[in-house]
């Protein structure tokens, strides 16, 4: 049989962290182990009936089955338009600031495609998702410098800690995978810093939504035009398997995105982004989380006060985040040392350096499971001396 080597970027690419969970899992499930799984981010939860009814009567439609474009539909880039006023009391122009995504991962990539050369600098946190410090970089021949984010500056990226002269920034809050939050003073800093290095700010807001105790996370948009935002229906609605999200910033930041787009993909299925209209509309004109929302985030807060607490009975350290569905904390010895033990117990958690080599000692738990296997995990590290 012929033999194909891969390109040297995709051999430079380290194996995509989740498809290594996923794997190891595979393995222990084939032993017959009973697996409590806290890796994946992957809401539990179903999407809310009246977007699954939308998404089934949309398909019905002879022209909802045809190609869509790849900035998306008018009215779904209408209805984003809408939520971004609604939610953030900001004026966004359907045409020329928004583009409707393959959830919102193709996006935080292609964005690079269409404005990174070889050998910029993009800045990218860590830890933080993958995508900003590999396929973005790689796929670019661009540099990456990556920025530590630290416990005592609460996962706050720093930006006198970064280089000027970057092409790209990449921030996250709240913050996947620690659930650390900000607030609009600390993105003026950020985007202040970039206007001022001439730097493409890119915020990856996808867990907007998911918020507890009355915060409520702001948008780049809040603060200036000069930026482009990323957001997603994956976790707010539990719509990870549609791939439907959107991009909103600066027209020229959008139109780059777009011709990118074009020539990868023919946009969402117009089906799904009926799906999405039904999902926006949820939100009252006041911005108010919709009970749909709320439900589903009401569940999230419960299973994270049994978490955090049941870990720091035993022993650890471990903060009650504000924002996204996860769990971070300092598990005292290597991350994949403790995942190793973790397995070994039947439990899937997510080692932290996989996120980036400063986060090395910590781990990061999704509240996806429900309460009563919750307290089974905790159980079982209990009794396995943790």
């Amino acid at each position: 049989m012929a033999k194909y080597e891969q390109a040297e970027r995709l051999q430079k690419l380290p194996p995509y962290l989740f498809v290594r969970l996923e794997k190891l899992a595979a393995e222990k499930r084939a032993e017959g182990m009973d697996l409590i799984d806290f890796g994946i981010g992957d809401p539990d939860l179903p999407t809310p009936e009246i977007i699954v009814k939308a998404l089934q009567e949309a398909v019905a439609i002879n022209k909802n089955q045809k190609y869509s474009s790849s900035q998306g539909e008018k009215d779904l880039r209408v209805a984003v338009a809408e939520w971004y006023k609604k939610r953030f009391d900001v004026d966004i122009d359907p045409n020329t600031q928004v583009c409707i995504t393959l959830g919102s991962k193709e996006a935080i990539f292609n964005i690079s495609q269409a404005f990174v050369e070889c050998e910029d600098t993009i800045i990218a946190p860590s830890p933080g998702y993958p995508v900003y410090s590999g396929a973005s970089t790689l796929f670019n021949e661009a540099k990456c410098v990556k920025i530590p984010l630290k416990e005592e500056k609460k996962w706050l990226l720093d930006v006198s800690d970064c280089p000027t002269g970057a092409r790209m920034l990449y921030i996250n809050y709240p913050n996947n995978p620690t659930g650390a939050t900000c607030d609009i003073p600390y993105l003026k800093g950020v985007y202040d810093w970039c206007q001022k290095n001439k730097t493409i700010l890119c915020l990856d807001n996808a867990y907007s939504e998911m918020c507890y105790d009355g915060y409520q996370a702001p948008s780049i948009l809040q603060v200036g035009p000069d930026a482009v935002e990323f957001g997603s229906f994956s976790k707010t609605f539990s719509m990870t398997g549609y791939r439907l999200g959107y991009a909103v910033g600066h027209p020229e930041l959008i139109a780059g995105l777009i011709k990118c787009k074009g020539q990868i993909d023919s946009g969402a299925p117009i089906f799904i982004q009926k799906a999405g209209i039904a999902a926006l509309n949820l939100y009252p004109e006041d911005g108010r989380i919709p009970k749909e929302v709320a439900d589903h985030m009401a569940i999230y807060a419960e299973r994270r006060k049994v978490l955090v607490e049941g870990l720091r009975e035993l022993g650890f350290d471990v903060p009650m985040t504000m924002g996204t569905f996860y769990v971070w904390f300092n598990c005292g010895m290597k991350s994949e040392d403790f995942t190793k033990k973790m397995l070994d117990l039947g439990i899937i958690v997510t080692p932290g350096n996989g996120f980036g080599e400063s986060a090395e000692g910590y781990i990061r738990m999704t509240v996806t499971e429900s309460v009563s296997r919750i307290k089974e995990a905790l159980a079982r590290m209990k009794n396995g001396k943790y």
